[in-house]
C-alpha cells in the first residue's frame, strides 16, 4: 500500500550527516513537520522501518491531524511487520527448530493483524478506498477468520475492477469452511464473468480450484469444461510470453 504523498526523492542519496542533522534538529525542535517526514524517508531508504515508525509516531503525536504523517507512519509499520516476517522466515529455513516455527507463526499473525488494523483505519477515514478490502480480506483469510473475510469482501463482488479478485477470495473462504456449493458459485463468478473479463491469474487460480471441486464431486462434464477453459488460458498466456 503505497503512500499518497511521495517522500523526498533524494532520501536514498542522503548520507549519515544529513540523518544526524535531522535527528539533532528533532531533539531540539519538536514542531518541524518536514523533518519528521524527511528523517523517516531516510530511515526507510536505509531499510530501517522500525526507526521510521518510531519517529513518525512522534510526529503524529505532535501533528495528530496531519494525513501525510499518519499515512507514512502506517506505511512504516507495514514495512517493519513485513521485514520481521522475512527475517524470521530466513531464520526458520536455516535452523528448522520448533521454537523458530512458533516465532514464524507469531510473525505471520502480526503481519495479518497489522494489515487489518491499517486497512480498516484507512477505509474509515476515506470510504473511496474500497480496494483495500481485498488486502483486508486476504489478511482475515490468513487468520482463518473466513466469515469476517467474506463480509469485508462482499461490497466488492460487483465491482468492475476488483470483483473478480474479491469473488476468488470469497470462494476460497467458503471452500475451506466446507461450503462447496457456495465456493463453486463464487469461483465461477471469479473466472467466468462476461461483462468484464477477469484477469488471467485470477481466472487460472479459480479454475484450478473448480477443477478440484468438480473432480472431488464426480462432475465429469463440468470437470472437462473447466479443464478446457484453463488450457485455453494457459495457451494464450504462453503465446503472449513468446511474443514478448
Amino acid at each position: 500500500m503505497s503512500s499518497s504523498d511521495p517522500q523526498n526523492a533524494d532520501a536514498s542519496k542522503a548520507g549519515p550527516s544529513r540523518r544526524q542533522a535531522l535527528e539533532r534538529r528533532l531533539r531540539d525542535v519538536h514542531t518541524d513537520r518536514d523533518a519528521y517526514l524527511e528523517l523517516a524517508a531516510i530511515y526507510r531508504s536505509e531499510n530501517r522501518p522500525l526507526q521510521a515508525a518510531k519517529i513518525l509516531q512522534k510526529g503524529h503525536e505532535v501533528f495528530p491531524d496531519d494525513a501525510t504523517i499518519l499515512w507514512e507512519w502506517e506505511e512504516a509499520r507495514l514495512a517493519r511487520s513485513l521485514q520481521q516476517l522475512s527475517e524470521v522466515s530466513t531464520m526458520v529455513a536455516k535452523t528448522k527448530s520448533s521454537l523458530a516455527d512458533k516465532e514464524l507463526e507469531r510473525s505471520r499473525t502480526d503481519w495479518a493483524v497489522c494489515r487489518i488494523q491499517i486497512c480498516r483505519s484507512r477505509i474509515a477515514r476515506d470510504e473511496s478506498r474500497q480496494y483495500l478490502r481485498l488486502v483486508l480480506g486476504e489478511a482475515l483469510y490468513d487468520l482463518a477468520r473466513y466469515d469476517e473475510a467474506i463480509e469485508e469482501l462482499a461490497p466488492l463482488a460487483d465491482h468492475e475492477q476488483h470483483g473478480s479478485a474479491a469473488s476468488l477470495w470469497m470462494g476460497r473462504c467458503h471452500l475451506v469452511s466446507g461450503r462447496d456449493v457456495d465456493a463453486m458459485k463464487w469461483l465461477r463468478n471469479a473466472c467466468l464473468r462476461r461483462a468484464v473479463a477477469s484477469p488471467p491469474k485470477v481466472r487460472s487460480a479459480a479454475l484450478k480450484l473448480l477443477i478440484d471441486l468438480a473432480d472431488r464431486h464426480g462432475l465429469a462434464a463440468t470437470l472437462e469444461h473447466y479443464q478446457s477453459v484453463l488450457a485455453s488460458i494457459q495457451e494464450s498466456d504462453n503465446k503472449t510470453k513468446a511474443a514478448s
